[in-house]
């Protein structure tokens, strides 16, 4: 088991060139440091970042590694630790604090942050090579947003130019906070669109915005009572062909270790064959895993109508 001194060591590491930027800085959820699944650390700018998966004997131990590497450290002044195994997942403030409208930096993107009182805390880190595609993607483009819960991908949408961007998810609150993401960015509010519907539900309404250009899919792998990615999955594939543009593009998403690309392309090759798959996007070099077919999963297809 990796001692908690060579965790502080790859800590100094790690946040030598760190900027305010977000960045990963021991990512244990990937696997590849033994005994420490449950444990990853992130640097937001001036915050040590910190999520324990479950309880751990030496979790005091390692909390006073943490203090004493932030005390001693100029790049941080504020600690805070979130107990996800505790029901609620309640963070604290161990050192230093958190202004109320904190916010990361992802390449010149402002996204709001919520470390205090989220299970989520508004912003999945791990994705910033799908939003960066989108962004690069999105010039003059209809976008539609699936399952856009802070509307991230909307922001990298409308910085990379998008003509219109439609955001659609069943809660208001995260949609909300979207808003405010595309005004903390000064970003023009007309052309996007925030929609607090039931996408399996919804599929007319949106068929009447459309045809889009470049359609993200980033649904949670499961949602009691909304969403279950190995039968819903299939459902929204199958309306496709209805809301695509016939040159359209396909950024289909997927944070499942149960399920493969495979699971994804084949789906896409039986409900919806216009659509050929054309590379899997690179996962962070900080987010790697041990076994990387069943991380993080961001598919590019692309539209071909004969």
């Amino acid at each position: 088991m990796l001692a908690i001194s060579d965790i502080k060591n790859i800590l100094e590491k790690n946040t030598l060139n760190t900027t305010n930027e977000f960045k990963r800085v021991f990512h244990g959820r990937g696997g590849l440091f033994d005994g420490w699944r449950h444990l990853s650390i992130d640097s937001i700018d001036n915050i040590l970042s910190v999520a324990l998966y479950f309880e751990e004997e030496n979790e005091d131990e390692l909390i006073e590694m943490l203090k004493e590497f932030v005390s001693s450290c100029h790049a941080y002044d504020t600690l805070v630790v979130q107990r996800r195994y505790i029901k609620g997942a309640p963070s604290e403030v161990l050192l230093g604090s958190i202004r109320e409208d904190l916010y990361i930096v992802e390449n010149g993107m402002k996204l709001k942050l919520n470390l205090l009182n989220n299970k989520n805390n508004y912003y999945f880190a791990d994705m910033k090579n799908g939003r960066e595609f989108v962004r690069q993607n999105a010039k003059d483009k209809t976008v539609l947003n699936l399952f856009s819960y802070t509307c991230a991908f909307s922001v990298a949408a409308k910085f990379g130019g998008a003509k219109t961007v439609v955001n659609v998810d069943m809660s208001k609150g995260a949609l909300k906070v979207g808003m405010a993401n595309h005004s903390l960015n000064n970003l023009d509010p007309r052309g996007v669109s925030f929609l607090p519907y039931n996408i399996l539900k919804s599929f007319s309404s949106l068929k009447k915005k459309g045809p889009y250009d470049l359609i993200i899919i980033d649904p949670p792998t499961f949602q009691r009572g909304s969403f279950e990615a190995t039968k819903d999955y299939e459902k929204i594939i199958k309306k496709l062909p209805q809301l695509a543009s016939e040159d359209c593009t396909l950024l289909a998403c997927l944070n499942s270790p149960e399920l493969t690309s495979e699971f994804i392309i084949e789906l896409i090759e039986k409900f919806a064959p216009s659509f050929k798959y054309e590379k899997r996007l690179e996962n962070l070099d900080e987010f790697r895993s041990l076994d990387e077919d069943r991380s993080l999963k961001n598919l590019v297809f692309t539209r071909e109508v004969s």
